[in-house]
């Protein structure tokens, strides 16, 4: 009974370090031109060295290092060497890397390469498919490097909520991972899906009216917006009006304005909060509202930013003498680069 107890902790001792270790949040900041990572809180976890850093997907992340890219974990070791003149974040357990020689691949975490793609661009594994591009067409790799979607496509996006959107002549319609039309192309521009639904326009850029479908490819949504965004936490961003003087606000999945038309930007909700501003060019200012629209963190940014995991990279100022940094949802600074 003392050894089964013994391997029970043991193993949950296990599991609690593999999901803290996973779970642990940093964020990219740089710091004399070198850039490095904080945690949550501030704290500094892995020091400035890197020419560039980006942000960590599946406990790694793609660093710049003597101008060539590669990976580190969250304790800063580099698990894929830095040998590659461009690659995709992780995602499913691989990234698509491109050689100094213009060979592509993909890699997995421990920089084994578990397939090369004879391709002019590669990019990451989304719903088990990776787009890719050869002789200006796309088409779609599976993990196991088996292209179960030829390149046939002028233009193509990736998979989500299992279909993804593919042009035919001049209308966008939607493919399945075997790369059967189950949307037909009938719309003049698409987006893709999230959270079940898409945005779609009817007519062209400077008339047409924007709205939703559902992934049977029924409107949901009427087409009657200026312009239209993905949802995003249950709200989508709308607009009314021109690109210059039009005004943006957001619905829910009914299409109901829950948030009027009175800002002029805005970005997706993310963590409860979205980035709004009011006013033009150098003097618009942006701050954060909540999903009944009420501004929770005052406007007083020059730049706008979306929050991740409970931080915003923002800025106060202009781009040489201002303030950059990391707020968290209370709208304080808990780093400055």
């Amino acid at each position: 009974m003392i050894q089964i107890g013994f391997r029970i902790t043991v193993l949950s001792l296990l599991i609690f370090i593999q999901f803290t270790c996973w779970g642990q949040e940093l964020f990219p900041v740089r710091v004399d031109g070198k850039y490095g990572y904080i945690d949550k809180s501030g704290i500094v976890k892995i020091k400035p060295k890197y020419e560039r850093a980006f942000e960590f997907s599946e406990g790694l992340a793609k660093v710049k290092l003597n101008k060539f890219i590669g990976y580190i974990n969250t304790k800063g070791v580099l698990v894929v060497e830095a040998k590659y003149k461009r690659g995709t974040m992780f995602s499913e357990g691989l990234a698509a890397v491109r050689d100094s020689e213009g060979k592509w691949m993909f890699v997995d975490s421990k920089g084994i390469v578990k397939f090369q793609l004879e391709c002019s661009f590669a990019n990451e594994m989304r719903d088990g498919l990776a787009r890719f591009q050869k002789a200006g067409k796309l088409g779609f790799v599976d993990a196991s490097g088996k292209i179960v979607i030829q390149p046939n496509f002028s233009s193509a996006y990736d998979f989500h909520d299992g279909i993804a959107r593919v042009k035919k002549g001049n209308k966008w319609g939607y493919i399945d991972k075997k790369g059967v039309l189950v949307i037909q192309p009938k719309f003049d521009m698409a987006w893709d899906f999230h959270e079940g639904m898409a945005n779609f326009r009817k007519g062209d850029e400077r008339t047409g009216k924007w709205g939703y479908i559902d992934l049977n490819g029924k409107v949901v949504i009427e087409p009657q917006f200026d312009k239209a965004f993905p949802f995003s936490e249950g709200r989508a961003l709308v607009r009314k009006g021109g690109f210059n003087d039009g005004k943006f606000g957001y619905i829910d999945k009914n299409g109901t304005l829950v948030v009027p038309f009175k800002f002029d930007g805005a970005y997706h909700f993310s963590d409860g909060l979205a980035c709004v501003s009011q006013g033009k060019g150098s003097m618009a200012r942006w701050g954060f509202i909540n999903k009944e629209g009420k501004m929770v963190i005052a406007r007083q940014f020059a730049k706008s930013a979306d929050f991740k995991n409970g931080l915003a990279l923002v800025r106060i100022g202009d781009f040489s003498t201002g303030i950059k940094g990391y707020i968290n949802t209370s709208g304080r600074f808990i780093f400055k680069e």
